[in-house]
């Protein structure tokens, strides 16, 4: 159940990327180079119990701040989310993906 609800939370902050449509329709590299690889390594991460799954990340941040994600990825060692807070902020957070704490935001 925990993999279904980590697979449907990533499907739809894809869908939700401004332009991800449309991207795909222009090629694998219209995202950046590097953007399949570094799907494939959060997801590797995340099912070898390596990575702390966004999906936990981002309901840590909800609960925090009222809000929702704007988009996320995995860069380098730490997660970095965009959230749209309640009170209208943008947030950058910075998370520590193999701990899960946040670094900084909010």
């Amino acid at each position: 159940m925990k993999t279904i609800r980590v697979l449907l939370v990533t499907a739809a902050l894809i869908a939700a990327l401004p332009g991800a449509a449309s991207a795909q329709r222009r090629g694998p590299d219209s995202l950046g180079a590097d953007w399949r690889a570094q799907s494939d390594q959060a997801r590797g991460g995340v099912q070898s119990g390596r990575l702390v799954p966004l999906a936990r990340v981002i309901d840590m941040i909800g609960r925090r701040v009222p809000g929702r994600v704007l988009d996320a990825g995995l860069e380098g060692r730490n997660w970095r989310v965009r959230w749209a807070a309640a009170d209208g902020r943008r947030i950058d957070f910075i998370v520590d993906a193999e701990t899960g704490q946040i670094i900084s935001g909010g």
